[in-house]
């Protein structure tokens, strides 16, 4: 079934006339004929009386006619439906970040950029880092030099509690008597396993003891501003709750972990607006 024969049966239906739906479908009426005999082939029974003047529709006929238009009306909605996401689509610009920098660090950085470039078309998935990498390695096979990459910001992960009725830290491993509370990464964030390794090279054994796991920074920051423990959390996430001493950063400098934010891109073509945009990056 073509998708003409069902234009031509609803111009049938308000001509009335084969003649007339020939000459609007700019086609012979001959030709126009046996597109609606096609139809009624298809259907499997007889939708129009020709015996009649003007022509009228069986009662099958009857029954199809608004099938016809709905039909007709849905396929043309997804078509356009389909053009409308193939041009937004080639305008959006697609990121992939961890759920902190989702949170605390993508919304301030692309509108600074649109403050350059004017309003951007984007989208950004967040996923764990091993995701994170896998998307961006998705379709690729190149070796890690066939990807480049450019800082676009900066922060510092560090070690915070909520304060004690002395306006002290509730929580810290300086001078701590007994084993600190310590609120964790799961084994899948990325700033983890960064905390992780910076424990393991302290010269000193801790004496903390793990009471909460979750690998959203969002979950650890909550749970530090309720008093559950310590937890190390990314500076631009918690600007609100320094501020306001909800949050305290419980220990030193040397307790502190520097982050140095980048965006990758394959070395492969991007679509233009992409290639314009890494561009406006690297001015």
């Amino acid at each position: 079934m073509e998708m003409k024969w069902l234009e031509d049966f609803l111009s049938l239906v308000d001509t009335r006339n084969f003649t007339r739906s020939a000459e609007l479908r700019f086609t012979t009426q001959p030709a126009f004929s046996r597109r609606i005999k096609s139809l009624e082939e298809w259907v499997g029974t007889t939708l129009l009386n020709r015996s009649s003047q003007p022509i009228s529709l069986t009662s099958a006929g009857e029954k199809f006619h608004p099938v016809a238009e709905e039909v007709l009306r849905r396929l043309y909605q997804v078509r356009e439906d389909i053009r409308h996401l193939d041009k937004v689509s080639a305008n959006m610009m697609s990121f992939v970040a961890t759920h902190s920098l989702s949170l605390s660090f993508f919304p301030r950085w692309i509108r600074s950029i649109e403050e350059h470039s004017g309003v951007l078309v984007t989208r950004l998935d967040s996923n764990h880092a091993e995701e994170c990498v896998q998307s961006l390695l998705k379709g690729h096979c190149q070796p890690p030099n066939e990807f480049s990459s450019i800082v676009v910001g900066h922060d510092r992960v560090v070690p915070v509690s909520a304060p004690g009725a002395d306006g002290q830290p509730l929580h810290r491993l300086e001078g701590a008597a007994k084993p600190v509370r310590y609120l964790a990464y799961a084994e899948t964030s990325a700033i983890g396993r960064a905390v992780d390794k910076m424990l393991a090279h302290r010269p000193t054994s801790l004496h903390m003891e793990r009471v909460f796991v979750s690998p959203l920074a969002a979950v650890l920051e909550s749970m530090a501003r309720a008093g559950r423990g310590l937890a190390w959390l990314p500076e631009s996430q918690i600007t609100d709750d320094l501020a306001s001493g909800k949050l305290l950063v419980a220990e030193g400098s040397a307790w502190t972990i520097p982050v140095e934010i980048r965006l990758f891109r394959p070395n492969d073509k991007l679509p233009a607006r992409s290639e314009a945009f890494w561009s406006l990056l690297n001015s």
